[in-house]
């Protein structure tokens, strides 16, 4: 079973001692962004010295999402070829050399300052946690849950159905994630918005489900997309997960 760590298990002081040397970056996938990056990117430097290294990859934005995030003090690198999350996350991978690695979401209204020690609590206090899920609340249209579909109608029941304990962690698809290097190093990183649930799977065939760890990062708000947008991240979930089960699949999906 995935260690589960509520909001009443967080030690700030505990969390910043235990860090000590260890080293931190926080990477940043961003495309269009320039709303939002700045007060995520203030939110993650807000305990100076926590954060060893800070990257944003501009994924070809056409926005002002460069600038803004040069101007809040993180490094910023293009992504090259077609682009994509998952694309994003390796070449932020690659650009960093720290020990524990955390991944944030660039649209997301109300990061907080807890965000990044939160999800490197596990993996500071025990020795045999490999990766790290935030989970949280997603309002939908003024109401106090309902967002996530991809999240409640994809990932999780393919999850529950092929993958025993997976099943237990409450947002596979979470954009803020946290891991060791070497286990990061160990797997490779899917396309797309298939990385996540790819992540998770492979994660744990690798080191076993008693690898995971999820945290209560409490409300998450960010920007709800229309449904025809949602269709191709559940066909790239859903594809992630059937390959690692080996179920053929067509050339078009």
């Amino acid at each position: 079973m995935p260690w589960t760590l509520s909001r009443d298990d967080f030690d700030l002081v505990r969390v910043a001692t235990l860090k000590a040397t260890t080293s931190v970056a926080v990477i940043i996938p961003a495309k269009n962004e320039a709303a939002t990056i700045g007060a995520v990117l203030d939110a993650v430097c807000y305990y100076e010295g926590f954060v060893d290294e800070l990257v944003v990859v501009n994924d070809h934005s056409n926005d002002d999402t460069f600038t803004v995030a040069d101007h809040h003090g993180a490094k910023v690198i293009p992504l090259e070829g077609s682009g994509g999350k998952g694309e994003a996350m390796r070449a932020g991978l690659a650009a960093t050399s720290s020990q524990l690695v955390v991944f944030l979401d660039a649209d997301v209204l109300n990061t907080t300052t807890d965000f990044v020690p939160r999800l490197v609590q596990p993996l500071l206090e025990r020795a045999d946690i490999e990766l790290v899920k935030g989970y949280y609340e997603r309002p939908l249209h003024h109401m106090p849950t309902g967002g996530g579909r991809v999240n409640e109608l994809a990932a999780r029941p393919i999850l529950s159905l092929l993958y025993p304990g997976l099943g237990e962690i409450r947002q596979p698809l979470a954009g803020e994630t946290a891991g060791r290097r070497a286990a990061l190093e160990a797997i490779r990183l899917e396309s797309a918005y298939g990385v996540e649930i790819a992540l998770l799977i492979d994660i744990a065939r690798e080191f076993g489900v008693h690898s995971l760890a999820q945290v209560d990062l409490g409300i998450r708000r960010h920007r709800n997309r229309p449904l025809e947008e949602l269709r191709p991240m559940a066909v790239d979930v859903l594809r992630a997960a059937l390959a690692r089960f080996r179920v053929a699949l067509p050339p078009q999906l």
